[in-house]
């Protein structure tokens, strides 16, 4: 796990000057090494303590190290090819790095090292971009090719590594994070319109290839960009695998539970390998209990360390559940509490990281449980993100579920889900009735409906002109023509929400040189997930995730499989913002905020009053309202 930066330029556009300051900004992604490589025709020269260079060079790779498998020295970037062809510096790990050496020794490879980083290499050099399916783990990387004199881009399946990069006039840079991007001085943070308008209204910000910045965009998860050192313009970035699965398996519902079972347990036995101390998240649902006791099923002697939010609200509280997993798991539970003044205090350095702006304060109780993660000594934390978009998680994917049966025509199967809406009163029924209509009702239909309903795509306190005039509008992020609605909105959401919150999770956990791994995301788990008849995801009587739950039946305890209720890292963001009411009315009353001008200052700051007040409920929109001023100020955003 570390940090990666550099760029690709035409003779004379090189930025060299700038490399000890990216360095430095990299230094929590990597702390325990760095090192750098030029090249320029056919000669390379690498080092670990910066020296400015003859010439400005074609080619510069960036690297700092946080040193989880094979920590010796042996393992520093950027790394050679035994031929010295190839160069690459790697972010991520390859978990099934064991079976892929022993594979390409058999082909006649030679390996010097343990690591990881050593075996991506042999394996590009072997199978080209066909090695990026073969890979099971997270990664983002640069590979300097110096015979075909290209430089591949690749990110892996989901995006849980993250790879910004930016263009202008000969002149192509690329980094682990926008801060690396800005300090080459290539990019000027201008906002990004449509961006801007879909985390605002929905909290959303990382998908596909843009960025809230207008001139810094991202490689796509599950794609790659390989670029010409004597064209290094920007290319289209290429997908190499799609979480669009195929056709239905023809399975029963038991046989399908043990090939989860199976697929999961060795999911999280890879995802053990370490050289150095690993824990977990445990939120107390479904999926951070499994993975604590998988870990307890597969290693009966291992110590177990997990980490936990404790919400101060009892109503929010999963205090009970985690005792009840790390009592059976026999793990020693490290428990988190945060408060409303820590949020303020905190807020300017999580920015810092972050660089994009978070849609809730549950990202800061994430933040806090890996800063308890990394000041215990825990070097890698495993965790459940990317389990409710691949197995339906949300109360939303009930209504594309009952979407599915609507549009297939089972309207008694319809019904009877319709029933079970949380445990069918009239709020539970209201809601999934709604989630169902913006998978089926068309955009335009959707617009005049959310209007009636209060829920204008534009509220009072957004400037619609300011958007129309940058051709901007609402986006229906739901609304499919598929028949099986919910595989359809499953595919889409791990390409389109899934990235945002493993954004999150990343830059958490560098934030405090922690790695974090999800081993719900899989490319087997995924595909095999979707071809299965929805109903084994979501059954007949609403129960979600339902093939997961069998297949954990006799590891994770039943009381656990048995819950109804879902609340994750959930805050009590509306009493923090309360009792912060001070903090909250200096930042909507100050000159940055008057400054924006989407922002209707006046109607938001009567809106906060009003939620205050007790008058209007409260709304996430408040919390992004202060994120976007605060993050506009942080990188000096230039709206236009």
């Amino acid at each position: 796990m570390c940090g990666i930066a550099g760029f690709i330029a035409r003779p004379g556009k090189g930025k060299s000057m700038y490399a000890p300051r990216i360095l430095q900004r990299l230094e929590h992604r990597g702390p325990d090494d760095q090192g750098w490589l030029r090249f320029s025709g056919r000669r390379v020269e690498s080092g670990r303590e910066w020296t400015e260079p003859d010439r400005e060079p074609e080619v510069l790779l960036l690297h700092r190290r946080l040193a989880i498998l094979d920590t010796s020295n042996s393992g520093w970037q950027p790394m050679a090819s035994a031929d010295g062809r190839y160069h690459v510096i790697y972010n991520g790990e390859i978990y099934n790095y064991k079976e892929l050496r022993e594979e390409l020794q058999g082909l006649g490879h030679r390996f010097q090292t343990r690591c990881d980083t050593e075996v991506l290499l042999a394996a590009c050099e072997q199978w080209g971009t066909g090695a990026l399916t073969r890979f099971i783990g997270m990664f983002a990387f640069a590979l300097l090719d110096t015979t075909k004199r290209t430089v591949l881009l690749a990110r892996d399946c989901f995006g849980i590594k993250p790879l910004y990069y930016s263009t202008a006039d000969g002149f192509l840079c690329f980094g682990s994070e926008i801060k690396a991007l800005l300090a080459f001085g290539s990019s000027h943070p201008e906002a990004n319109a449509g961006r801007l308008l879909s985390y605002l209204r929905y909290g959303m910000t990382d998908f596909g290839s843009q960025t809230l910045l207008r001139d810094i965009r991202q490689v796509p998860a599950a794609h790659s960009m390989e670029i010409s050192l004597d064209r290094p313009s920007s290319p289209e970035p290429r997908r190499y695998w799609s979480a669009d699965a195929g056709d239905e398996l023809e399975i029963s519902f038991e046989e399908a539970t043990q090939h989860v079972r199976e697929l999961f347990l060795r999911n999280v036995e890879l995802h053990l390998r370490s050289d150095v101390p690993l824990g977990a998240a445990l939120s107390g649902g479904i999926d951070s209990s499994a993975i604590v006791m998988a870990i307890r099923h597969l290693d009966s002697r291992a110590d177990i360390h997990a980490f936990s939010f404790i919400a101060e609200d009892s109503t929010l509280s999963e205090e009970r559940w985690i005792d009840i997993v790390g009592a059976e798991a026999g793990a020693h539970v490290h428990k988190v509490r945060v408060t409303a003044g820590e949020l303020a205090d905190d807020l300017t350095g999580m920015m810092h990281f972050h660089d994009e702006p978070f849609g809730s304060t549950s990202a800061y109780a994430q933040y806090q449980v890996f800063r308890a993660a990394g000041a215990a000594g825990i070097k890698v934390m495993l965790d459940g993100q990317g389990a409710d978009e691949i197995l339906g998680g949300y109360m939303h994917y009930q209504g594309a579920r009952l979407a599915s049966l609507v549009r297939q025509g089972r309207w008694s199967e319809a019904a009877q889900l319709v029933h079970s809406f949380s445990g069918a009163n009239g709020v539970g029924r209201y809601k999934g009735l709604a989630h169902c209509a913006d998978y089926l009702l068309s955009p335009s239909l959707q617009s005049i409906a959310r209007r009636l309903a209060g829920r204008d795509p534009f509220p009072a306190w957004l400037d619609r002109t300011w958007f129309a005039k940058r051709g901007v509008g609402p986006e229906f992020m739901h609304y499919t023509l598929a028949r099986e609605v919910l595989h359809d909105t499953l595919s889409r959401s791990v390409t389109e929400t899934l990235p945002g919150l493993l954004r999150y999770e990343d830059r958490n956990s560098m934030a405090f040189s922690v790695e974090s791994r999800v081993p719900f995301l899989t490319a087997e788990l995924v595909s095999f997930l979707g071809r299965l008849p929805e109903s084994y995801l979501i059954s007949s009587t609403g129960t979600s995730k339902a093939v997961f739950r069998a297949a954990m039946r006799g590891i994770v305890p039943n009381v656990i499989l048995d819950r109804r209720d879902k609340l994750g890292f959930a805050t009590p963001e509306g009493r923090w913002l309360n009792a912060l009411d001070v903090w909250v009315g200096g930042i909507l009353a100050s000159d940055s905020a008057r400054q924006l001008p989407f922002l209707n200052i006046d109607v938001a700051r009567a809106g906060w009053a009003a939620v205050r007040n007790g008058k209007r409920p409260f709304s996430f929109g408040v919390w992004r309202w202060i994120n976007l001023i605060r993050w506009s100020e942080e990188l000096g955003v230039v709206y236009s």
